[in-house]
């Protein structure tokens, strides 16, 4: 029965709105970060668009009040549900935007991300509010590097779609959250949004369920009403 009641919360999560599924898998243009082998991103990828702005521009979007108009960030941790000392993994952590908040609500936050100059500016940030139960870890493109079983939680907000390689990437993540934890993505309609990146960087629900079952999930919650341009997908 609770494999019936997923199936026909899937559908319908997926047919409620065709401008949120968006075309399919074989309109999908790029597959993740995109990045060559000595690590720069490769030309028209998700990371090479990210990294037109400066670092600097993207502190200031990725903390902006605008931000928060369309993030909702409270809504996201009521979502979230309590959250008191779990081990929280916020990939693709940035600024620290969630990881901070996440921190401040009493989780124990691992603030992983690939970029050094994130990091630093993330360590200056937990040293300036003295916040003793986050720290940051710096990840490879290809790996989560996660220790087997470590994580309650591992967040991925706006970043899903920067990853290459998803399905294997994804079965590491999985190896490395506890039995009864989950996985939380949070990225962006397959649609013409006034934010968020261009069209073709966005990937549809059904291509995220997908490659996820590919990883070894079997339990998904899609959401599609919390947030005005993203969905939220829970899985386990």
């Amino acid at each position: 029965m609770k494999n019936i009641a997923f199936i026909i919360l899937v559908v319908l999560c997926l047919g409620c709105n065709d401008k949120h599924r968006g075309p399919g898998k074989d309109q999908v243009k790029g597959n993740g970060h995109g990045h060559h082998k000595d690590g720069q991103p490769k030309h028209g990828s998700a990371n090479a668009y990210m990294h037109q702005s400066s670092f600097e521009d993207l502190i200031e979007r990725f903390e902006s009040p605008e931000r928060d108009s369309y993030q909702h960030p409270q809504k996201v941790l009521e979502y979230l549900g309590d959250i008191q000392g779990q081990t929280i993994v916020d990939i693709g952590a940035g600024s620290g935007y969630f990881s901070v908040k996440l921190a401040e609500k009493g989780a124990i936050v691992i603030a992983a991300d690939v970029d050094d100059k994130f990091q630093e500016f993330l360590k200056n940030r937990i040293e300036k509010n003295s916040l003793r139960n986050i720290e940051t870890r710096k990840i490879p493109y290809d790996s989560p590097n996660l220790k087997e079983k470590e994580a309650d939680m591992v967040l991925i907000v706006n970043t899903y779609h920067h990853i290459e390689n998803r399905s294997d990437y994804f079965a590491k993540v999985k190896k490395g959250t506890k039995p009864n934890g989950e996985l939380v993505i949070i990225d962006f309609f397959k649609s013409e949004t006034p934010v968020g990146p261009p069209l073709d960087h966005k990937l549809p629900i059904d291509i995220v369920v997908n490659e996820l079952k590919k990883a070894g999930y079997t339990s998904f919650t899609v959401n599609v009403d919390l947030l005005p341009y993203q969905y939220i997908i829970k899985a386990k």
